[in-house]
């Protein structure tokens, strides 16, 4: 019995992994779209919810004039999805970095934990 629960725990670890490798691949160049079509406020969204640094308007010169109110609105929606503590784990696990992003938040700590020790188990994986 204690064997078929850890094969399910695994299975499970394995199933999330590949869930959150399909969503992250999905949203993979978005923003480069949404910037060129300019939806600033979909570009600080998809940059946020991708756990990324926050951009400066020099960072998207390329783009001609940027609303970096719409950006910083849509990096703070983004964001704030991106650094609940309950998905840390998973976005360690998966092996995607964490960049700091959510320090000074409310539950930073418990965010950075979680993702610590999806991080180390997504090491102990490979």
């Amino acid at each position: 019995m204690k064997t078929q629960q850890i094969q399910l725990k695994k299975w499970t670890k394995a199933a999330f992994s590949i869930g959150g490798l399909i969503l992250l691949a999905a949203c993979a160049n978005t923003s480069e779209d949404y910037a060129k079509a300019g939806d600033w406020n979909a570009v600080g969204y998809s940059d946020g919810i991708k756990g990324k640094q926050h951009r400066t308007a020099s960072d998207f010169k390329d783009y001609g004039t940027v609303n970096v109110n719409d950006y910083a609105d849509g990096y703070m929606k983004g964001i704030k999805e991106y650094c609940n503590p309950n998905h840390a784990y998973q976005i360690g696990l998966s092996g995607n970095y964490y960049e700091g992003v959510c320090e000074g938040t409310p539950d930073s700590q418990k965010f950075r934990m979680e993702w610590q020790r999806g991080w180390n188990d997504s090491q102990l994986n490979k």
